[in-house]
């Protein structure tokens, strides 16, 4: 971990962050619009450049009208519809290439003028294999619904998504550090801290519940509620352990009802907390961080009575990013001032 505190690389890690959550929420949209397996090729240098021209246009086409999602789903799409979705994927990827220049170019001139020390690399090579590693992720999902079904792989959507998070998260906890210090390893964890860390272990099942939901459409099932399928708890949800993991009802009945345990752990932190007689600061901000995860419940039963909408969809996913976000930074916070017992 950093030892030196300098603003010029905090402004930068935020602003990174900003980007890393602005193409997680945009990859949603993508996903909400069915553009994601439009572009069947990756091409990290040509792929710049969309087709110019009828013929290149009517080429990329027809590399689409071979997939499973147009022979499955989209048989009567036109070119026009075509280059629409074409379009979404390729402003993603173009978003994703400009991230990855966002990152290495600060990253190197920080490095070539020692605002960042060589022997403190290791975190910011850290950040950038993980960049790499939700890229080649991103292409391993779109891959998987290119072959034999016109959808992609639950469980590789859910893990390119867990890994632009730990990304946000890493390039997050480094901006912290630059702002409140670094912890120190010695530091002894006390119960809030552990707490706190418990606490985005419980969000991070429910955010990959909601990845699994998003791969398998589940959110489509019902769009009602507190009932699913005109019943509280339909039949035979848990009739097979690898329902939990494949199952779509199953799934969308467990993200549906695992985030009031979201809800119940962050009330219990903030019960540790006001107990323990912290900052005041702090217990206000755990107040509001209760607020905010109420609200991202109403945003899901919103998205599910409104039988997805996008918007409100898009709402909910920004929603999850940002409780993610302040999970980090309280597990911070908590954790800097253990360094300082």
């Amino acid at each position: 971990m950093p030892q030196t505190k300098n603003n010029t690389v905090m402004k930068w890690l935020n602003i990174f962050t900003f980007i890393v959550a602005f193409l997680i929420v945009f990859g949603g949209f993508v996903r909400l619009t069915r553009s994601g397996l439009s572009i069947v090729e990756w091409n990290p240098i040509s792929g710049v450049v969309p087709p110019i021209g009828q013929q290149a246009w009517e080429d990329e086409f027809a590399k689409y009208q071979l997939t499973p999602e147009y022979l499955k789903v989209n048989t009567n799409m036109t070119l026009g519809e075509y280059q629409f979705i074409f379009y979404i994927e390729w402003i993603h990827r173009l978003i994703a290439r400009l991230a990855g220049l966002a990152y290495a170019f600060p990253v190197f001139y920080f490095l070539f003028t020692k605002k960042i020390p060589i022997k403190e690399f290791g975190i910011y090579f850290v950040m950038g294999m993980l960049f790499i590693a939700q890229a080649f992720m991103g292409w391993y999902m779109v891959y998987s619904g290119l072959v034999d079904r016109p959808s992609v792989s639950h469980f590789r959507l859910t893990i390119h998504l867990l890994f632009a998070l730990s990304l946000l998260g890493l390039a997050q906890w480094t901006a912290l550090g630059h702002k409140y210090g670094f912890t120190t390893k010695q530091a002894k964890w006390s119960s809030s801290s552990k707490l706190a860390v418990a606490f985005l272990g419980i969000l991070l099942i429910q955010i990959s519940y909601g990845g699994f939901t998003a791969g398998l459409k589940a959110g489509h099932i019902s769009d009602t509620w507190p009932l699913m399928l005109g019943k509280l708890i339909p039949p035979n949800l848990f009739s097979s352990f690898i329902n939990i993991l494949e199952n779509p009802f199953t799934i969308v009945f467990i993200h549906r009802w695992f985030a009031f345990i979201v809800l119940a752990a962050v009330i219990y932190v903030y019960y540790v907390v006001r107990k323990n007689n912290y900052q005041s600061d702090l217990l206000k901000g755990l107040g509001w961080f209760i607020s905010a995860v109420s609200l991202q419940i109403v945003l899901g039963i919103i998205t599910v009575l409104s039988y997805v909408n996008i918007v409100v969809a898009l709402l909910h996913q920004a929603g999850a990013i940002a409780l993610f976000a302040l999970a980090i930074y309280f597990i911070h916070r908590f954790r800097a001032l253990d360094s300082k017992i």
